[in-house]
């Protein structure tokens, strides 16, 4: 699955990067689209980009929390359950709950899930008729890393830079003491749904690739872009593709693939999987080392996806698609100040009050759409203007450009029917707003008047 989908992605990835080496500005995909099909092409894909970031940076923030308060846990510190579940779903938990007792069903027997559920909704503060239910985790961890990114390049750079080396050393202990553990039996039958399974992870899996993308965001950002850029693009997905397989190869080993779910042997295995699956081998002491690396690794996530996601906002700010105010730079910092106040505050109080994870899949629908349309614009630009000065040029373009586009657009057809639905909708949404107020008021637009 690991490799499938990374060969999937390779495809996009040279796209990205010959175009990094031609545009070598902030923006990603909505930038390279802009200059190969224009304005309302560039807006369609910056809309599908916001959404992407948006849930992505969302599903992460909801993720940490349960990591943070699982580590808490451990050291014996235990958070209200009003404090670790969004308000939606303890609001709906209870009712569910309710309505299941009000029939002679008893708590005990309830799931955990309602349980917790009830839990938060009948032990929370009440306000009037209001009960203050929030994921406070989630909602202070975003509001950090902002703060944090708001201080400057510099800062943030360093920080990521550290928190990487910590998930890196991380990432090689679990393959150099997990492999003294596996036990190959696990591995029998080695795709136990077929093909066919397999292909159904990959819009979960697709998650771990857009990495890359984030990568081209911050091209405005390095020393020399051009050279620089196409480089750790394809050199990314290289090595995240290899520890990807080594891990999940480990895991997989050490543990039956049955007891990776909630009716499996151990249920609570699909909260913290790695770290559960050294507890089961003996090896607490790795599985504590493994929470903290990854409550520590889940920020760096997020500090490049939120830093992704205002440098996308600014692109199209700059372009007038958007309100200026996303494009106000912080003269001291450097850093679009109102655009990430603005960014942050909405995915903290998201991800603090809904159980918009759930919808994780419309990242990948976002991502997929984008790769897709930089697959057709690379191709299209090589045709258009073949004289431009390139650093990186894809090889064999024609073939490239299309196994990206049919793989990508195969891989946006298997997703949830829930995910196409509702991306299909934020499109539309995005058209209605360019021509309410991009088309208006796009620099382009203005030009050409």
């Amino acid at each position: 699955l690991f490799l499938f989908t990374a060969i999937a992605c390779s495809f996009a990835a040279f796209a990205y990067a010959e175009f990094a080496s031609m545009v070598p500005v902030s923006g990603s995909a909505y930038t390279y689209s802009y200059v190969a099909f224009g304005e309302i092409i560039a807006w369609i894909i910056g809309w599908a980009l916001i959404m992407e970031y948006s849930v992505g940076n969302i599903t992460v923030a909801i993720s940490w929390s349960d990591y943070f308060t699982g580590l808490l846990e451990s050291g014996g510190l235990h958070l209200p359950q009003w404090v670790q579940m969004d308000f939606l779903s303890a609001s709906r938990g209870f009712d569910d709950a309710t309505a299941l007792m009000q029939g002679g069903k008893e708590y005990a027997n309830l799931s955990p899930a309602l349980q917790d559920a009830y839990t938060a909704w009948t032990t929370s503060p009440v306000i009037g008729s209001f009960h203050f239910v929030a994921d406070l985790p989630a909602l202070l961890i975003i509001v950090l890393i902002t703060a944090l990114i708001y201080r400057g390049m510099k800062e943030s750079r360093n920080a990521s830079n550290i928190m990487v080396v910590v998930k890196l050393c991380i990432v090689l202990l679990v393959i150099a003491v997990g492999v003294f553990y596996v036990d190959t039996a696990n591995w029998d039958p080695f795709a136990p749904n077929g093909v066919t399974g397999v292909l159904k992870g990959v819009s979960a899996v697709f998650f771990a690739y857009i990495g890359f993308d984030a990568v081209s965001t911050q091209a405005g950002e390095a020393i020399n872009p051009r050279k620089d850029v196409p480089f750790a693009i394809i050199a990314s997905l290289l090595i995240c593709t290899f520890l990807y397989i080594l891990v999940s190869l480990v895991l997989t080993g050490m543990m039956n693939y049955q007891d990776f779910n909630p009716l499996g042997k151990y249920p609570d295995a699909i909260k913290a999987p790695v770290a559960y699956a050294f507890d089961i081998a003996g090896q607490g002491w790795a599985g504590l080392i493994i929470t903290i690396a990854a409550t520590v690794g889940l920020i760096s996530v997020l500090m490049v996806m939120i830093m992704g996601q205002s440098r996308i906002f600014l692109g199209m700010s700059k372009d007038g698609l958007i309100p200026s105010v996303f494009s106000k730079i912080n003269p001291l910092s450097g850093t679009p100040k109102n655009n990430l106040m603005i960014l942050g505050g909405f995915i903290a109080v998201v991800a603090a009050f809904t159980p918009i994870n759930k919808l994780a899949d419309m990242t990948s629908f976002g991502t997929l759409f984008a790769f897709t349309m930089v697959c057709i614009a690379v191709w299209i630009l090589r045709v258009k203007q073949p004289g431009l000065e390139r650093t990186f040029k894809v090889p064999a373009l024609p073939v490239i450009a299309v196994c990206g586009i049919a793989i990508n657009t195969y891989l946006m057809i298997n997703l949830s029917h829930d995910a196409q639905l509702l991306s299909l909708g934020w499109l539309a949404i995005g058209v209605l707003v360019y021509f309410l107020y991009g088309k208006r008021n796009s620099k382009l637009n203005k030009e050409q008047q």
